[in-house]
């Protein structure tokens, strides 16, 4: 009997557009989201579009504080995404 096996490996991480990283440096800064009340109640997290004076919806919560979690929340996710564009974080080393 026979098995075939095949294993891949990458040489380099997936490449990431400049306009992606562009994006992800400017909802990674707080000053770039705002939050708004809506008809309802509830709160509605947004963010600036970096290149048009215009507003992205990204999540409603039903109270201002965690409309701003949601908003500390997003931040961090892309300041972290962005430490790792240029690849993976090497955190210990062998010899």
């Amino acid at each position: 009997m026979t098995f075939y096996y095949q294993t891949r490996t990458w040489n380099s991480q997936p490449q990431i557009s400049q306009e992606t990283k562009d994006l992800w440096e400017h909802v990674s800064q707080k000053a770039n989201w705002r939050i708004v009340q809506l008809p309802n109640g509830f709160y509605q997290t947004e963010y600036q579009d970096p290149n048009e004076d215009t507003w992205h919806d990204v999540t409603r919560r039903e109270t201002l504080e965690g409309a701003e979690q949601a908003i500390d929340s997003s931040v961090e996710h892309y300041s972290k995404k962005l430490e790792f564009v240029n690849g993976p974080k090497v955190v210990k080393t062998f010899k």
